[in-house]
């Protein structure tokens, strides 16, 4: 599944755009994704000005001049392309590029006229286990998707002392709690495997182990942060990690995951200088989670 970064680098192809343009069609090819479509979909969001394109954790969220909002959700394998109309041309900016397509499981397709001019935006998913929804921009906070959803590890919302109020506590091991959406809203198992190796911490270690018992932070918990924050700028930076069927607006892979410190190098050699040792592989709760038994001690 597409992490934060790679639903952040969508976000930025997608807004030059989209932001600013009026909704001039929609073309919805089918009755549902993984969950059906809103009654009315398509003529509820036709004619509609995209105010503007944000995201919260893995959801894109486009805000409309009525008030409402279309939330997207990629799931497993969708993914957004943008065509000029007719012979145009379109200057959308860094982010976007042309990419491969396969037409059958072009799923809706959003003809837009903005700044960058005419275009259709395409959702293409082969799993369809994705979805869109439309609801008020007044009830998103309050709506089971969004309710409940921890800090953003992004900006200047993750701290330590925000952590730690969220880790205090915690007797579960630090893996499961830094996937847990409550705590910190779309980090998932490969950045959360290279913050781990970064701060040089255990997957294992009871979290709640780096609040001091006043509620303050530990040094390590310090150091935690800054590695989350900087794994996910250096992945979105680099267009996000292409694993299985996740591919950038361009049809490139991402890149960073040439860079993986850990995750999936289970047998290969710690590339930390003077380690010596080789990652190794557990399973945590369903999930892999990749580390070095030497460096990860603290």
């Amino acid at each position: 599944m597409p992490e934060l970064p790679e639903v952040e680098t969508v976000r930025r192809g997608l807004t030059p755009v989209m932001e600013g343009a009026r909704i001039i069609r929609v073309e919805q090819r089918r009755a549902d994704l993984r969950f059906a479509f809103p009654e009315d979909f398509a003529a509820r969001l036709e004619g509609r000005q995209i105010i503007s394109l944000g995201r919260r954790a893995k959801y894109l969220i486009a805000d409309l001049d009525d008030g409402m909002v279309l939330v997207s959700h990629l799931g497993m394998s969708g993914s957004f392309r943008i065509q000029a109309a007719g012979n145009g041309s379109l200057t959308p900016g860094a982010f976007h590029h042309e990419r491969s397509k396969d037409d059958k499981h072009d799923h809706v397709v959003i003809h837009v006229d903005g700044p960058a001019g005419t275009a259709r935006v395409i959702y293409n998913d082969p799993r369809r286990f994705g979805y869109m929804d439309l609801m008020a921009r007044t009830a998103l906070a309050d709506h089971p998707w969004f309710k409940g959803l921890g800090v953003e590890p992004t900006g200047n919302s993750l701290d330590a002392n925000e952590l730690a109020r969220r880790l205090s506590g915690k007797a579960a091991p630090l893996k499961a709690a830094l996937l847990d959406q409550r705590i910190i809203a779309g980090l998932g198992n490969i950045y959360v495997c290279e913050a781990m190796w970064r701060a040089e911490l255990s997957p294992v270690k009871p979290a709640g182990r780096l609040v001091t018992g006043t509620g303050r932070p530990r040094k390590q918990l310090d150091v935690l942060t800054q590695a989350i924050r900087t794994v996910i700028e250096e992945a979105i930076a680099a267009g996000g990690s292409s694993l299985r069927d996740h591919i950038r607006t361009d049809g490139t892979l991402g890149y960073f995951q040439h860079g993986f410190s850990v995750y999936d190098r289970e047998g290969k050699a710690c590339s930390r200088p003077g380690c010596g040792d080789t990652v190794r592989r557990m399973v945590q709760s369903g999930r892999s989670t990749f580390y070095c038994p030497r460096c990860q001690t603290h």
